[in-house]
């Protein structure tokens, strides 16, 4: 049994447990966990700190009260990336808050292979010069997608089963 009909097994157990049923579940859904959320951690509470010492003047207290607010809701929006099957496309989540995400339609696919991304694509979601849109949360290996003429790389620690499911997915190549 491969890894995504694994996943879709898993997944109906869950909700069977849970006492719903599901007309339609996903083929493949991978979740990433990572500690990176956790690197943002030191420098928001240093902020904290540092607005609960300086309360006067008030207006520097509420900078460095937002600022260090803002650093650590953003900290966890990257808590984990989950990539899920959605019947058309296929969508790239950050959590646990879910303010960043992307749909990338099966059909707008035109190659897929497995990768990896190097330290100038980084972390996080990002564009650069010549080598596309990048959505990794940690590590380095990566499913590369042409998609419309552009690339998109996607960061996993479960690339072989990603590409493979990606495969059966996206139009064959002219």
């Amino acid at each position: 049994m491969s890894a995504f009909e694994h996943s879709q097994r898993d997944d109906t157990d869950s909700a069977r447990q849970a006492g719903t049923t599901s007309n339609q579940t996903s083929a493949y859904e991978h979740t990433q966990r990572a500690p990176l959320h956790w690197l943002v951690c030191p420098p928001s509470i240093l902020l904290l700190i540092m607005a609960w010492l300086n309360r006067d003047p008030p207006h520097l207290a509420l900078i460095l009260l937002a600022a260090g607010v803002a650093t650590q809701l953003l900290g966890f929006c990257f808590g984990h990336l989950n990539i899920r099957d959605e019947g058309e496309s296929l969508v790239v989540r950050y959590g646990p808050l879910p303010f960043f995400r992307t749909r990338i339609a099966y059909a707008d696919i035109t190659g897929v292979k497995a990768g990896r991304t190097s330290w100038v694509d980084g972390w996080g979601i990002h564009w650069t010069p010549g080598r596309g849109w990048t959505y990794n949360l940690w590590g380095f290996d990566c499913v590369e997608l042409a998609v419309r003429n552009r690339i998109v790389r996607i960061g996993s620690d479960d690339v072989q089963n990603l590409v493979a499911f990606l495969q059966t997915k996206a139009p064959p190549e002219p």
